[in-house]
């Protein structure tokens, strides 16, 4: 819908509400410059390629493009599920292709936001709250967290409530509302919320836990108030928490029988999250832990034991 320049007590200017679109490359700023020009042509073309398959006539777009990121604003015509469903798919396809013979190191991955709102056309760039939203979205902490947390996802999109409760909640999708995890989203002055959904993994079985202190390494109970992952701060799409999965990695068992040993043995080739090797809450007794582990990356965690007594209290 677009409604012509009027004058009044809001000044002139144009009202549109438009189909928004923004992606961002993980790990751009930190890759040499002949990777960074691969990935800067790679995310043209599969824009554009997955605009084909979803019809959704890219030559029409109006883009502002930064190196590694793109905000887009659709024509007025533009068919929202198509966005949400055949188009991410067909990215995330791209995606996987482009990769196939990459070391993990030099992969592309995007996140991607979606939404609809109010966006009109300004000095240098668009106005309106639509595109401060979708940016707020597109960097929140919770869709950076997916691309750590799941090492082999390519792809990760979040849409706001407003496309989320309309396109994908009402079924116009082949993608099911269950499939998106509800996140608060809290950027700069934005306050909202947002539902991302991960082509390649169960986005409610992830560890979106946001502190790394030793009790938010899969530790922390997602029932107590104001822990993440409880109600009030992460909830799947019929309203009930969901908890997060255990840490990537092996994490030994909590020791409250007295037993006078605990032995771990671990071995993984890559840590690229949060792993915790042994929690114990017993000081007595015996803990051998070995970990032979190939590496762990600049995003990874990983923490050998964390002991906790009731000593500790005193």
């Amino acid at each position: 819908m677009t409604e012509s320049g009027t004058e009044g007590p809001g000044g002139t200017g144009a009202f549109e509400r438009r189909l928004l679109l923004a992606v961002d490359a993980k790990g751009y700023g930190r890759a040499d410059a002949v990777t960074q020009r691969e990935f800067q042509e790679a995310i043209t073309r599969l824009l554009g390629e997955a605009a084909a398959t979803s019809g959704l006539e890219r030559a029409s777009w109006v883009t502002q493009e930064g190196g590694d990121s793109v905000f887009a604003v659709l024509p007025e015509r533009a068919y929202e599920p198509a966005l949400i469903d055949t188009f991410m798919r067909a990215l995330d396809a791209g995606l996987r292709a482009f990769n196939q013979n990459r070391v993990p190191q030099a992969w592309l991955r995007l996140r991607a936001a979606v939404h609809f709102g109010s966006a009109s056309p300004g000095a240098n760039g668009f106005v309106g709250r639509a595109p401060v939203e979708i940016g707020r979205i597109l960097d929140c902490a919770a869709l950076r967290r997916v691309l750590e947390v799941a090492p082999y996802a390519c792809l990760a999109v979040a849409v706001s409530a407003t496309v989320f409760h309309d396109v994908v909640g009402d079924a116009y999708t082949s993608i099911p509302a269950e499939e998106f995890r509800r996140v608060r989203v809290k950027e700069k002055e934005y306050e909202g919320e947002a539902w991302i959904w991960v082509p390649a993994d169960d986005v409610r079985q992830l560890d979106l836990v946001l502190d790394r202190s030793p009790v938010a390494l899969g530790v922390a109970s997602p029932e107590s108030p104001g822990s993440p992952g409880s109600p009030e701060d992460d909830e799947g799409p019929g309203g009930a928490a969901t908890a997060p999965r255990p840490p990537e990695g092996s994490t030994g068992p909590v020791d409250k029988s007295g037993a006078p040993l605990v032995q771990i043995d671990l071995e993984t080739e890559e840590v690229a999250g949060t792993a915790t090797m042994v929690r114990t809450d017993q000081l007595e007794g015996t803990i051998k832990a070995h970990a032979k582990i190939g590496r762990v990356t600049s995003e990874g965690t990983f923490v050998g034991a964390d002991i906790r007594t009731t000593r500790d209290k005193k």
